[in-house]
C-alpha cells in the first residue's frame, strides 16, 4: 500500500493488564482497525473520515470494550461513549451512555456534522440517531456470552468490584482509538468505549469529553486516550498533550510528560496515541500495556503490544 502524500494513521486497542493470551487477538483488531482507516487515505479521504472507519472496525470486534463486547454496568446494560474531533476547526461530537446504536463513533460524527450541539447523552443522543437514520440496534446485539458471564460471575459473589482484576480468562482490554494525519495537512481524532466494568449506570469517563478521551488541533497534534477514565479527566489529558507539543515537545515526549502528570497528580494508570502536525508518532503510557497498530507516509504497517518505557525490553512490536 502506499498512502497519499503525507499521510499517517494511529490505532490502539487499550492500554492495561492485557493478558497474554490474548494479545494475539488484539494485535490483529488493531491491525484490522488500522487497514480500514488506511484505505481511507489511500483513497483521498479525509483524517475525520480514517479515524471514524478505523474506529468503527474496532467497535465491530468482540475482543475491545467497545461496541458489540463492552463491559456490562451494575444493571448488567451496556452503555457506549464516543468522540470524534475535526483538526481543522477545533469542531466535535460526542455522545455517552447510549445503548441502541452499534457504532457510537458513527454517530458522534453526526452530531459534528449535522447539529450545532457538541455533545448528547442517553436517550436525546438515541433519539438524533433515529431522527437522522442511524440504524438502531437492541441491546443484545451488542451482548457477547463472555461479559454476560462474567457479570454473572461478579455478582454471584455478592461484592462484584468495577475496575475487578483481569483473571486468567482473556477480556477485553479497554477504551479504542484512532489519530490520523491526511494528504491535505489535517488531523483528527476518534475515541469509543463500553467505559468499566459493573459502572453505575449513566457513568460517563473520560472518552467522550474533549480534551479527555481525545483532541485534534491542526496545530499541534491528535491524541486517543485510553485507561482509568476518572483519573485521565481530571488532568485533561489528551489537550495536555497537545499544549506541550506547543511548547516545543515532539510526540513521543509530550505522550510521556502528560502520562508523567496522570502519574504525578493522580493514582490512576493510562495511555496515549499522539500524531502531531509534522506526521511525528508518540505511545506513552504506564499500564503494564498498550495495544496499537500504526501506518507511516511509506505505507508500513507496524502492530504490537508495546509495554512501558521503562521496561521496553517486554516490547513485541512487528513491522509487518
Amino acid at each position: 500500500m502506499h498512502a497519499s502524500s503525507g499521510s499517517v494513521l494511529v490505532v490502539h486497542g487499550g492500554a492495561y493488564d492485557i493478558p497474554l493470551e490474548s494479545h494475539e487477538a488484539h494485535v490483529a483488531g488493531c491491525r484490522d482497525g488500522v487497514e480500514a482507516g488506511w484505505a481511507v487515505l489511500t483513497s483521498g479521504g479525509s483524517a475525520l473520515a480514517a479515524v471514524e472507519a478505523a474506529v468503527r472496525v474496532l467497535e465491530e470486534n468482540p475482543t475491545f470494550d467497545a461496541g458489540r463486547g463492552s463491559f456490562l454496568n451494575a444493571a448488567a446494560q451496556v452503555e457506549l461513549d464516543a468522540i470524534i474531533m475535526d483538526g481543522r476547526d477545533l469542531n466535535v461530537g460526542a455522545v455517552a451512555a447510549v445503548q441502541h446504536v452499534a457504532h457510537p463513533v458513527t454517530l458522534a460524527r453526526l452530531l459534528l456534522t449535522e447539529s450545532e450541539h457538541a455533545m448528547l447523552a442517553g436517550a436525546g443522543a438515541e433519539l438524533f440517531a433515529r431522527e437522522h437514520g442511524l440504524p438502531i440496534c437492541a441491546p443484545e446485539e451488542l451482548l457477547t456470552g463472555r461479559e454476560l458471564e462474567r457479570w454473572k460471575a461478579a455478582h454471584a459473589t455478592g461484592k462484584p468490584q468495577a475496575w475487578e482484576p483481569w483473571g486468567a480468562q482473556p477480556h477485553p482490554s479497554d477504551t479504542v482509538g484512532a489519530v490520523a494525519l491526511d494528504a491535505a495537512g489535517n488531523l483528527a481524532a476518534a475515541t469509543s468505549t463500553g467505559g468499566t466494568f459493573n459502572k453505575h449506570p449513566g457513568r460517563v469517563g473520560d472518552s467522550p469529553l474533549v480534551g479527555c478521551g481525545a483532541y485534534a488541533d491542526n496545530r499541534t497534534a491528535a491524541v486517543s486516550a485510553t485507561g482509568e477514565g476518572e483519573a485521565l479527566m481530571k488532568v485533561v489529558i489528551s489537550k495536555l498533550v497537545c499544549d506541550f507539543i506547543a511548547q516545543g515537545m515532539n510526540a513521543q515526549e509530550a505522550g510521556e510528560a502528560a502520562i508523567q502528570i496522570l502519574a504525578e497528580r493522580t493514582p490512576g494508570e493510562g495511555g496515549v496515541i499522539v500524531l502531531d502536525r509534522r506526521g511525528q508518532i508518540g505511545i506513552a503510557h504506564n499500564t503494564p500495556y498498550i495495544a496499537h497498530a500504526y501506518v507511516t507516509s511509506s505505507g508500513e504497517i507496524v502492530t504490537g503490544i508495546q509495554a512501558p518505557a521503562s521496561n521496553r525490553n517486554q516490547r513485541s512490536d512487528d513491522g509487518l
